[in-house]
């Protein structure tokens, strides 16, 4: 038999590991020890407190208008279940055992979503059956798994592993079992639920406590949008289960207020440097660079620069880490060039791009970025957006996309509402107007035209007076799979950025090869047009990224240099004159880019980059002056 003091210890080890994230989830310390007692024990009681009864609704009882709304919410709704204390004594708050486990029927990641819907023995029917779509067959069906895909959003919940690998930490979404997906929403909850890792198990479960004392016979509910202050933000995030109307909210964007950057500054904890003056050097200055890029230590080759190992030493820093303190910087060591600007983070993080090129003026924003919302702080914004298009038969397929990820993680194209309002949920994202009408590509070695999108090289030398300029060289990514408004999580129709992954096919087109090839495809559409249009959205872009001082744009430090990589794609358009364009639709900037494939083809490309940036030396090198 273990000891009381075996048992002090091991609850101890508990709460060592677990505290943080139980008292983050609100989990009451009075129920920590039982929860111990039933994770370490396997201790699954909830089917001896509780139990599910179907609701039968009388019909002078209905409310028609609201059934007739669930029922286009989802067509397949299920029959209605509740889930009642059955108890005969009843449940006390106070009990430090009221607290339950709640096994997940189904873990998954939205990208391998449908592999597991059509791979795992008898997932798509037990899915089917929880979320009342009809599946009487034996054989995984397509229209079935989209019906359930489209379903699982008012059954789905979300968490997300602190550590790992970017991957690792894309956020993981659960549907709980049939007893812990029949508790219903009640904006005066009698429960409260959160989802739990046990560390030791390496296993999650739904965790679920009393709020007050029950009865027999009363029901467990809780409340989908839990302590949402704000009266239209709860109707907005509680759409799934309750719809509702708001097209009377103005769906009009306008930049944020200051209060917005200087929240943004606060958060990232950045101190501007002090005025300086613009740093001069010799003619024939030899400068020391001390850098953690390892694609510069191999490719900066340039007699004018040698690498040192101590930053103390260096003229130049060039950091693969973000810069917090310029002040230090400017005050000890003004004449050091650093590769990074004060507050860059309002073109380089996807909330703040949208935020800051709204200046650039049109309702919508301006025409090189797709229409874009903050799902944090423009909601109901966006919900009006998209049910106004939708009474217009416009296209309403938008992408969600996190603030701060590259590379397509946690990435997600759909047309269904409830599914972006769930995405609010898991991590901080933006919304997206999805390009539906791209220019694309026909690859002579697939049957179909392409998704495509292009990368450029821009580099920053200076933000007053502004100088811009691009890198001559762009580099081209292709989709895999013909383009087609349809299968939305099939990563290789849809995304173009495949280097990253080695089971999937990675063309490559070189940027000289790339422009015959376009304007055969095009011959009304000159390549040195479109590239002019892509240049001019760049310019304009960083002119209202400069336009107010720090933290309203970006700082204007003489000894800041930077390199960015503009990801954008075309689109089809018509101009003010009723003529068909290719309109640039800029995706994202990125702070400190992958450039293996700019060295590997282009041996110079970062003697070019710090020759410009550093020397001041434009001519003889492939750069174009923008502005």
């Amino acid at each position: 038999m273990e000891s009381s003091v075996g048992k002090e210890t091991d609850f101890q080890l508990f709460t060592d590991i677990h505290s943080m994230a139980l008292k983050t989830s609100g989990v009451p310390p009075l129920y920590w020890k039982s929860l111990h007692h039933k994770l370490a024990h396997e201790v699954y009681d909830a089917g001896e407190v509780f139990g599910i009864m179907q609701v039968e609704e009388e019909d002078d009882e209905v409310d028609e208008d609201a059934a007739e709304k669930k029922m286009m919410l989802n067509p397949g709704t299920p029959p209605v279940y509740k889930v009642i204390v059955t108890k005969e004594e009843g449940l006390q708050n106070a009990d430090p055992n009221s607290i339950f486990l709640i096994d997940h029927a189904w873990t998954y990641r939205v990208d391998q979503a449908r592999q597991q819907l059509w791979e795992v023995p008898g997932l798509l029917h037990r899915m089917a059956n929880l979320t009342g779509v009809e599946f009487h067959g034996e054989v995984p069906d397509d229209d079935v798994i989209d019906d359930v895909m489209a379903a699982m959003w008012t059954f789905s919940h979300t968490y997300q592993l602190s550590q790992g690998s970017a991957e690792e930490q894309v956020p993981i979404w659960y549907i709980m079992d049939e007893f812990g997906s029949q508790i219903q929403h009640s904006d005066e909850p009698t429960f409260r639920t959160a989802p739990f890792f046990h560390v030791p198990g390496q296993v999650a479960f739904t965790l679920l406590w009393p709020l007050k004392d029950l009865e027999h016979g009363e029901e467990v509910t809780w409340d989908h949008a839990y302590s949402e202050q704000s009266p239209l933000i709860r109707k907005c995030r509680l759409l799934p289960w309750e719809p509702s109307d708001l097209r009377e909210v103005n769906s009009s964007i306008s930049e944020p207020p200051e209060d917005y950057y200087k929240a943004i500054l606060a958060e990232n904890k950045e101190v501007f440097p002090i005025p300086i003056e613009p740093p001069v050097y010799r003619k024939d200055k030899i400068f020391k660079v001390y850098t953690d890029n390892k694609q510069v230590l191999e490719n900066l080759n340039s007699p004018r620069f040698v690498f040192v190992e101590d930053e103390k030493e260096a003229d130049i820093l060039y950091l693969y880490h973000h810069l917090k303190d310029y002040r230090t910087l400017s005050e000890q060591r003004p004449h050091v060039m650093v590769n990074q600007f004060p507050c860059e983070n309002l073109v380089t993080v996807k909330d703040c791009l949208a935020a800051v090129a709204r200046r650039a003026g049109g309702a919508d924003g301006p025409k090189w970025l797709p229409l874009t919302y903050n799902l944090r702080t423009e909601l109901p914004q966006f919900v009006s957006c998209y049910q106004q298009r939708k009474d217009r038969g416009e296209d309403n397929h938008w992408i969600c996309k996190p603030w701060n990820l590259a590379r397509g993680l946690d990435t997600h194209v759909t047309k269904d509402l409830n599914y972006i309002i769930r995405q609010r949920e898991s991590s901080p994202k933006v919304v997206c107007k999805y390009i539906e009408n791209p220019v694309l590509f026909d690859r002579e070695d697939i049957e179909g035209l392409v998704k495509f999108d292009i990368r450029y090289i821009v580099l920053l030398r200076s933000v007053q007076p502004l100088q811009l300029y691009a890198y001559n060289v762009f580099w081209l990514r292709f989709s895999n799979r013909p383009f087609s408004l349809d299968h939305f999580d099939d990563y290789q129709r849809h995304f173009t950025v495949m280097n990253y992954a080695d089971e999937t096919r990675l063309k490559q087109v070189h940027y000289n090869e790339f422009i015959p090839m376009f304007e055969k495809q095009y011959p009304k559409y000159p390549w040195k047009s479109t590239e002019e249009e892509i240049h001019k959205s760049f310019v304009e872009l960083f002119q209202v990224a400069t336009a107010k001082p720090a933290p309203f744009g970006i700082c204007n430090y003489p000894s800041s240099r930077a390199i960015y990589a503009i990801d954008l794609m075309l689109k089809w358009d018509i101009n003010s004159d009723g003529k068909q364009i290719m309109q640039p639709q800029i995706l994202e900037v990125n702070f400190s880019p992958d450039c293996a494939r700019a060295c590997k083809y282009h041996p110079s490309f970062f003697n070019d980059i710090f020759s410009v940036l550093a020397l001041d030396e434009v001519i003889g090198r492939p750069v174009t002056r923008l502005s």
